[in-house]
């Protein structure tokens, strides 16, 4: 399954009170998120327990998902005994949202499809993405008529503002230690790098 637009989902738009309901709920939800986030921190990673603390998962978790491909660090890849996974902010988005889609009870299969089609997208569209959720399918909505569509429709149950996360693993990371990313700090081969590691490795090519 490919995560599909919230647009067009629903029908009954034409009825007034269903939607201010939907609107109404979508508010409350925190759904309706429409801040601009501050920008990425260009050239800051962070260690495995710190992304486990400011994402709200185990460490059993952050390295399942790495050794399976789910979510892997951006910034470096452990090599070997001893060496340490540094994860970008985004990367730590990321770890946020499947950690609440799995809450919700959302397959990993379908997880896994969402996290690409994250990683496809730019950094800056992320923090204008609502993810909505019927626990069988996701849908992505880029703007708040999307996310009413939804609500009104039944299908949007569980909803995910990533611009709000986006604040909350900011919030998180202001009080946990980060470090700067070495010249030898590499994103693996086959791995989607995010905008920022391209930038960094252009720096290095260039």
């Amino acid at each position: 399954m490919a995560v599909s637009s919230g647009e067009g989902k629903t029908a009954g738009q034409e009825d007034p009170v269903r939607r201010e309901d939907a609107r109404q709920r979508a508010g409350e939800q925190g759904l309706l998120f429409d801040e601009q986030p501050a920008a990425l921190p260009g050239d800051i990673g962070y260690r495995g327990p710190t992304a486990c603390s400011a994402a709200g998962i185990t460490y059993r978790q952050l390295d399942y998902w790495a050794r399976t491909g789910l979510v892997e660090p951006t910034i470096r890849a452990a090599h070997g005994s001893g060496s340490q996974r540094l994860y970008s902010f985004r990367d730590i988005l990321v770890l946020k949202v499947v950690k609440r889609l799995l809450d919700t009870g959302v397959s990993l299969q379908q997880i896994r499809t969402a996290v690409q089609h994250l990683r496809d997208r730019g950094v800056a569209d992320l923090a204008q993405i609502t993810l909505m959720s019927d626990g069988v399918s996701v849908y992505e909505c880029t703007s708040a008529d999307e996310v009413i569509d939804l609500l009104q429709g039944g299908q949007g149950v569980f909803g995910i503002a990533l611009g709000r996360v986006w604040r909350e693993v900011e919030g998180s990371l202001a009080e946990l230690p980060g470090e700067r990313a070495a010249v030898e700090d590499t994103v693996p081969a086959d791995h989607p790098a995010d905008e920022l590691a391209r930038r960094r490795r252009a720096r290095r090519i260039g």
